[in-house]
């Protein structure tokens, strides 16, 4: 048994993609991040769509298009596949805890 919001003993420089389960078509990873952002110009363009949760922290996601979504605590989104986006900003007290699935999902 494992706990999602268990942190590892020692938090570097890096994020932390950690998986959890997968599957045909489906990943489950817990992602930890103590302050990193996407490094500047750079942009996920990611094959599968990807349902996101923030369960401890804050951050920050922008789109190509320029709109920026603040993330509280429980707040969830769907990002869908070769949708441009870039995290601009996480907290480091408390770290944030993320719960991705990545798959291919109908809306």
């Amino acid at each position: 048994m494992q706990n999602i919001y268990e942190l590892p003993q020692v938090l570097d420089q890096l994020e932390k993609f950690e998986p959890i389960v997968s599957g045909k078509n489906i990943q489950i990873e817990r992602i930890i991040s103590t302050g990193q952002t996407t490094p500047s110009g750079q942009w996920y363009d990611q094959e599968l769509d990807e349902w996101v949760i923030l369960l401890q922290g804050e951050a920050e996601l922008s789109y190509a298009d320029d709109t920026r979504i603040k993330l509280n605590v429980g707040d969830y989104l769907l990002i869908p596949a070769h949708t441009k986006h870039r995290v601009e900003y996480t907290s480091v007290e408390p770290a944030c805890i993320w719960l991705a699935v990545h798959g291919q999902f109908s809306s």
